[in-house]
């Protein structure tokens, strides 16, 4: 069975590093440019199936490299889905005409970018690995502090135990260290994605609690959660 190709172009190693993490549980090969022109000359040699395209880079920006791609006959049916910045709307425009197949914005989000994919491209799997965490946590929904467990965790996210009614939405801030270490300490700013509660818990599997979506982290506790959720998938 082929196994498709994904091309990521950007000039910054940040994005392309993050891009990757998202496409970590899809059954692609991953191909890296880090400006259009680069990207372009990878197009014509490797053929890939999917090209996720950054709008500003150097030697040819990304709407260049896109008009390029759907203009030539042999490359024209490969999908294209150009990433801008967030609110920009004169640049959103610049990659519709450009010929692109979608855009994505920045700061990218992790169900944005793969629900673009996915939907050029079936190979693009939208879940997340997640791994079990158990480990104390402290917490903060609105103005009130609490203490609790995690259960399981992601790169986007963490399962709290907690028995109280929680909201959904509710800003949340979070510390906790992640088990097997002492000094590997996650600072996480998010939102109460999903509620699990008594009466009709949407995983009865689980304790009370939420899941917490990560909206910021530091950057030693992005590398941190990195390592930890790398090690441990798939056990």
């Amino acid at each position: 069975m082929k196994i498709p190709k994904v091309l990521l172009a950007d000039d910054v190693e940040l994005f392309l590093d993050l891009e990757k993490a998202f496409l970590a549980k899809s059954p692609v090969t991953i191909l890296t440019a880090h400006n259009g022109r680069e990207a372009l000359d990878l197009a014509r040699t490797v053929r890939p199936d999917l090209i996720y395209l950054d709008l500003y880079m150097p030697e040819m920006d990304g709407a260049a490299c896109c008009a390029a791609l759907k203009t030539d006959p042999d490359l024209r049916s490969i999908p294209v889905i150009m990433v801008t910045a967030e609110g920009k709307g004169k640049d959103q425009e610049v990659c519709r005409q450009a010929g692109c197949d979608g855009i994505v914005t920045k700061p990218i989000d992790r169900r944005e970018f793969l629900a673009a994919g996915h939907s050029v491209l079936f190979t693009i799997d939208r879940r997340e690995a997640r791994v079990p965490c158990r480990t104390p946590v402290f917490f903060t929904l609105g103005e009130e502090s609490y203490y609790s467990e995690s259960v399981d965790i992601s790169f986007h996210g963490v399962y709290v135990a907690f028995n109280q009614s929680v909201r959904r939405e509710l800003p949340v801030g979070i510390n906790f260290v992640l088990p097997g270490t002492s000094s590997d300490l996650i600072e996480a700013w998010g939102r109460v994605a999903w509620v699990n509660p008594p009466l009709e818990p949407v995983k009865p599997g689980f304790p009370l609690g939420f899941g917490v979506e990560f909206r910021q982290l530091t950057v030693e506790s992005s590398d941190h959660l990195r390592r930890f959720i790398e090690s441990h998938a798939g056990r």
